[in-house]
């Protein structure tokens, strides 16, 4: 079947005014036409809107899904800490309800691929029944403990999400022991990707510089002992990138406190890093946002998640794009980019999604009342493949 709409975004090329997409019956593009090309092909659907390829959503925590509007607001990132270990254990069919109520959310909501933290095996069941392609990073967190049980456990979980695809990654700086970091190096293979919190709050940042701040009193609270990385006069970049491996693409997450001068470090430092903003949570959590200017004019490799439902009130890449065009004023083509193609090729999946191109199955979206790409409260999405 044929497609139309006012606009199809291709993404990988200038969008096509009153283009056309040729469908075929299992989803796959069978043609990208220009008006004038597709002349003289009967029975072209159109479509009030712009067609664009489903969202990839590079960052999301959907064993949280439970605690979905039980997490307070814009208590900083320790307070929200706090609340997720007081409200996390509940009952398992719970949580498994809430993950199924989710994956149908993203699906409805144009998202076909993501990108996934998972501490334990409770959502294997929901990505093998699910329409969208998981990419699972298997987290491990620890700084004053062995290291070579905590790989292990990781490894074993790893192949227990077999045969959906997983890799081990560190959770954050704060949390990972440069032994540990040593560890996962160890055991990430060349067709992994890694994942890592960065910079999500200034606390972060002042525990290795300084170590004071927030972070350092909750680890005291917590009777976690500072060690060597921490009031090393360095920022929490310049403690973990160093230590992650060089080979593979790493997404560096929320970014929120990252300064001009963390991006010429981390330029020089990694060749294949790409930047995952999440607005909505940072604005849930820390009520800021990432310098999203001078990540721009860096031309970084920009991604866009949603995080969990703990931090944020639904997992729509829509509503992401929304806040970064209401806040930062960027174009619509380029966060449909962000949202798109360069997740995509993070997650390695780019032959299949991220752009519309012949015998790519990307999913084909809807946005209906975004009138010269300016995405507010009537704006609509519908996937129609």
């Amino acid at each position: 079947m044929y497609i139309s709409a006012n606009v199809v975004y291709r993404v990988n090329n200038t969008p096509l005014k009153n283009g056309v997409l040729g469908i075929n019956e299992d989803g796959c593009i069978g043609a990208v036409l220009t008006q004038e090309e597709a002349q003289g092909i009967e029975n072209i659907q159109h479509y009030d809107g712009v067609l664009v390829p489903g969202f990839i959503n590079t960052h999301c925590h959907l064993e949280l899904s439970h605690l979905r509007q039980k997490i307070a607001e814009k208590t900083g990132l320790t307070g929200f800490i706090k609340q997720i270990l007081s409200f996390r254990q509940q009952p398992e069919e719970e949580i498994i309800s809430a993950m199924q109520n989710a994956d149908a959310e993203m699906y409805e909501n144009g998202i076909v691929a993501v990108g996934d933290i998972s501490n334990l095996l409770i959502s294997k069941s929901v990505k093998l029944n699910s329409k969208i392609y998981y990419h699972t990073f298997v987290e491990v967190f620890g700084f004053n403990r062995p290291s070579e049980p905590i790989i292990e456990q990781a490894l074993n979980l790893k192949k227990e999400f077999a045969p959906l695809k997983a890799s081990i990654v560190p959770h954050a700086p704060y949390s990972v022991s440069s032994s540990l970091f040593n560890e996962i190096e160890k055991v990430t293979n060349e067709d992994d990707a890694l994942s890592i919190h960065n910079q999500e709050t200034i606390g972060e940042n002042e525990l290795f510089e300084t170590g004071t701040g927030k972070f350092a009193d909750f680890f005291a609270e917590l009777g976690i002992a500072q060690n060597d990385a921490h009031n090393s006069s360095k920022n929490s970049l310049n403690y973990h990138l160093p230590l992650l491996s060089k080979e593979v693409n790493t997404l560096l997450v929320h970014n929120t406190f990252s300064s001009k001068a963390d991006i010429d470090f981390a330029k020089k430092e990694h060749q294949k890093l790409y930047w995952c903003l999440c607005p909505n949570a940072n604005l849930y959590i820390e009520n800021t946002l990432p310098d999203v200017d001078v990540l721009k004019t860096e031309r970084l490799k920009i991604t866009l998640g949603t995080d969990s439902l703990a931090s944020n009130h639904q997992l729509n890449i829509l509503s992401e794009m929304q806040t970064l065009q209401e806040h930062k004023s960027i174009s619509f083509e380029e966060l449909l980019k962000w949202a798109t193609l360069n997740g995509a090729e993070f997650l390695g999946i780019e032959s299949q999604y991220g752009s519309f191109e012949k015998g790519k199955k990307p999913g084909v979206v809807l946005i209906s009342n975004a009138e010269n790409g300016i995405i507010n409260k009537e704006t609509t999405i519908k996937r129609l493949f």
